[in-house]
């Protein structure tokens, strides 16, 4: 069992930032924050596997904006959100996986999840 522990969430005008943080409790091979709208799916927003010749991928949406980074010594995961969108609103997840099947944004590849962290954005 790998458990996962969000925070960073909050409440922002537009152009804000946010930094999002997920402790896991163990190493795992991809990490990942999903988010979900209210009325809308999940959907990727940015992924990283955590061996040392790492590899990052973004949602188009987010792209320029966002960054995902880690700190393998720890194992954490951060996600630092610089100019904010209102359509950026949304509750974000962190999920782990312990192998790479299929899409980085595809919720299925994930077997573990965090409890989810409001980010709010207003114009």
């Amino acid at each position: 069992e790998i458990k996962l522990l969000e925070s960073g969430g909050g409440s922002v005008q537009t152009g804000g930032s946010l930094r999002l943080s997920c402790a896991a409790s163990r190493r795992t091979y991809i990490m990942a924050w999903f988010r979900q709208a209210q009325g809308k799916e999940r959907e990727g927003v940015a992924a990283m596997t955590t061996v040392s010749s790492s590899s990052t991928y973004y949602a188009d949406s987010v792209k320029g904006r966002f960054t995902i980074s880690q700190d393998r010594a720890d194992n954490t995961l951060y996600l630092q959100m610089n100019s904010l969108k209102p359509e950026d609103t949304a509750i974000y997840y962190c999920a782990a996986g312990l192998g790479y099947r299929g899409r980085w944004n595809s919720p299925d590849m994930y077997s573990y999840w965090g409890q989810g962290t409001q980010v709010t954005v207003s114009s």
